[in-house]
């Protein structure tokens, strides 16, 4: 595939194929596991973002859902929806908000659908945890993406 590359751990196990931009090709899944698998797959700085994204997410919302599609995790609450999704861009993780409109305040990254707004995370940016976690539980509430 093009724009795709292979790695090996120091483990010996094969690394999933990064697509263009970095973000890591992973496999389709319901759960933990799959997004785990992404964490652990995303390139250099951004799997310590992704770990601790993760865990506020879990933290913030006991019980939350996750899933991996379209090459990356989504989070949502089981029957209601996806609330929030994370992708991996060159210089940045990508946090969407799929009702981020309707957050306060609202996250500062527009998109061309009219309810959602984006979080961009760069590298050695300082985490405003209790703005994240703000979101986090203000998404949870709204009503969720069926995908």
């Amino acid at each position: 595939m093009a724009g795709t590359t292979s790695k090996t751990s120091a483990k010996g196990v094969a690394k999933p194929p990064l697509l263009s931009g970095g973000n890591p090709q992973i496999a389709k899944g319901d759960g933990d596991a799959p997004v785990q698998a992404y964490i652990a797959a995303m390139p250099g700085w951004k799997s310590g973002v992704g770990r601790r994204l993760d865990a506020l997410i879990a933290r913030t919302v006991p019980g939350v859902r996750k899933a991996v599609k379209w090459n990356s995790p989504l989070y949502g609450i089981e029957g209601q929806g996806w609330f929030l999704g994370v992708h991996v861009f060159t210089k940045y993780v990508k946090v969407a908000f799929f009702r981020g409109a309707a957050l306060n305040p609202v996250p500062s990254g527009a998109s061309k659908q009219k309810d959602v707004r984006y979080f961009h995370i760069h590298e050695n940016d300082p985490l405003d945890e209790a703005q994240l976690v703000d979101w986090v539980k203000q998404a949870s509430q709204l009503p969720g993406e069926r995908m």
